[in-house]
């Protein structure tokens, strides 16, 4: 039996799943896991429409967005914005 390798971008392939895993990883994961997180996202989406949206080209973001990487704050909103994304405050509970 064959088997395929797991890839979660093939699974997000609407926005409310999108937003719920980034929501997950947000609670649960650290920088490192949101930065995956929102390059797995990228690449459900297609990296050329997100390299477009950006002004970025498909090599960097790839490279800011790969597992390790430390991409600037700039970069992560022009993406979070090309995703259909943003960030919102929540006052937290005690």
């Amino acid at each position: 039996m064959e088997t395929s390798k797991f890839d979660i971008a093939d699974y997000l392939d609407n926005k409310e799943m999108i937003a719920e895993y980034l929501n997950t990883v947000l609670e649960e994961g650290d920088n490192s896991d949101v930065i995956t997180a929102i390059g797995h996202i990228a690449k459900s989406i297609g990296m050329t429409k997100i390299a477009q949206e950006t002004g970025l080209s498909r090599p960097s973001l790839y490279k800011a967005l790969s597992d390790g990487s430390k991409p600037q704050f700039e970069t992560i909103m022009k993406v979070l914005k090309a995703i259909g994304g943003g960030i919102r405050i929540n006052p937290m509970t005690a």
